[in-house]
C-alpha cells in the first residue's frame, strides 16, 4: 500500500460543476494517485507514473481523433 498522505489533490481545470470528477496526485516519487472528488476520505487509487501518463495520452489522442 502507497502512502499518500504527502499527496497534493487537483482537479482538471475543465471539470465542470456537477461534482462527478476525479482528484490526481501526481507530486509523490513513484505513484500518481487517483480518488474521487465526492469522497476525498475514501480509497485511492494508486498507478506507476508510466502507467498514468500512457493513459492520459491515449485519451489526448482520442479526443484529436
Amino acid at each position: 500500500m502507497s502512502d499518500l498522505s504527502g499527496a497534493s489533490w487537483r482537479k482538471s481545470s475543465r471539470s465542470g460543476t456537477e461534482g462527478a470528477c476525479v482528484e490526481v496526485a501526481d507530486n509523490l516519487p513513484g505513484v500518481v494517485g487517483v480518488r474521487d472528488s465526492k469522497d476525498a476520505a475514501g480509497p485511492a487509487l494508486v498507478f506507476a507514473p508510466a502507467s498514468w501518463s500512457a493513459f492520459v495520452q491515449s485519451l489526448r489522442a482520442e479526443a484529436l481523433s
